[in-house]
């Protein structure tokens, strides 16, 4: 077989191969820079459970006016209702996995039904929002004795303020009716001189004794002025009750029988010139959390000048699980589904407090208001 020879490796002529980037189009991408996928719970969620997705500023949402949104949906047509409403919608239930120790479960819940049943006149205000209606039909209640209005001396008493309350009759009643630590002739004198004072949130000093007063304000149904220049009357300069063991001497009868006459000789002319306030048991806790909750709802709104409000409730209750099919999916897979509510500060620190509930007060108070956008629903702002 014949050896075929050419001159192709020898003449030096080689063909060119072009590479294959050439051929194809430059990918406007390519000059950016690569960096790893993250995901995004690793980003927005911390040891607390209260961070949310990472915020934008997509700007000023758009503004269509003022939104009728609270009054529109709350399920209520007078004051009496709204009272209720009120008083039953504070807190949300405690979850099925609320990852909390049933002795803060127990906490949370004997701390719920200890707080009295006081609401705001402001969020009794954003409710019906009638202000001339609902101004006229809290008098005629008032006036009536269906409700009784609480002022608490240095709380303030513009709606931004937290001392203007109201709260049913049937419900001071049996608070006074319940309470362990007074005697029953001292629970039915209270509830006497209530209805004899008919709609004053003072109260005379001589309309009780000494160691009468001192029950009533151990209790939490009676309050002193802070003012000594003013002839008030405090704790400390009323003489203590006789101990258990002195009332049950027998040779110490006659000095235990004279010592309240003593001590009402003592304190008559301090219990006149006192002025004393009605109050309900544990209304200090009551309005710290009240307040605690406003700040809380203005911090996480102040992290962007107007946000939807859907958004705001997300942050207010923190990055938790929930029992939606894809985060019980994630949980069936081991997945990171969500921090455990009890995590958060919203179960932490505010004990479960419902995110509707602290709104309307913040919009009865002049905190915040929310205004209709025409397509991400309410957008809510700081004022």
């Amino acid at each position: 077989m014949p050896l075929r020879i050419t001159s192709a490796p020898i003449s030096g002529v080689k063909k060119r191969k072009s590479p294959a980037s050439s051929r194809l189009r430059a990918s406007p991408f390519s000059s950016h820079a690569r960096r790893k996928a993250t995901t995004l719970g690793s980003q927005s969620t911390t040891a607390s459970g209260d961070a949310c997705p990472e915020d934008h500023d997509h700007g000023p949402l758009p503004d269509l006016g003022l939104s009728r949104y609270i009054p529109e949906t709350a399920l209520v047509e007078n004051v009496v209702q709204a009272l209720c409403y009120v008083r039953d919608h504070m807190f949300e239930n405690l979850p099925a996995r609320a990852g909390m120790s049933s002795t803060r479960s127990a906490e949370v819940l004997n701390f719920r039904r200890s707080l009295p049943p006081l609401v705001s006149v402001a969020h009794v205000h954003t409710l019906l929002d009638a202000p001339t209606k609902v101004e006229k039909e809290i008098m005629e209640l008032v006036n009536s004795g269906r409700i009784r209005r609480l002022v608490v001396p240095g709380r303030g008493n513009d709606a931004a303020g937290l001392g203007d309350c109201l709260v049913l009759s049937e419900d001071w009643e049996r608070l006074v009716r319940q309470n362990n630590d007074l005697e029953p002739f001292i629970k039915d004198k209270l509830l006497r001189v209530l209805n004899r004072i008919g709609n004053r949130s003072t109260v005379p000093g001589a309309a009780f004794t000494a160691s009468e007063y001192m029950a009533l304000v151990r209790a939490g149904f009676l309050v002193s002025s802070s003012f000594p220049a003013q002839g008030s009357l405090s704790i400390a300069s009323l003489p203590s009750l006789p101990s258990p063991s002195v009332a049950e001497n027998p040779a110490s009868r006659s000095d235990s029988a004279a010592q309240p006459t003593q001590m009402e000789a003592i304190n008559r002319s301090q219990l006149h010139s006192a002025t004393l306030f009605l109050s309900l048991p544990n209304t200090g806790p009551y309005l710290r959390l009240l307040a605690a909750g406003r700040a809380h709802l203005l911090s996480l709104l102040k992290k962007s000048p107007e946000i939807p409000l859907d958004l705001l409730r997300d942050r207010w209750d923190g990055a938790v699980e929930s029992e939606k099919s894809f985060s019980v999916a994630k949980r069936a897979r081991g997945e990171f589904a969500g921090v455990l509510p009890g995590r958060t500060k919203k179960w932490k620190e505010l004990y479960g407090m419902n995110f509707r509930w602290v709104l309307e007060e913040a919009i009865g108070a002049g905190l915040v208001e929310i205004f209709d956008t025409g397509s991400v629903g309410p957008g809510i702002r700081c004022l």
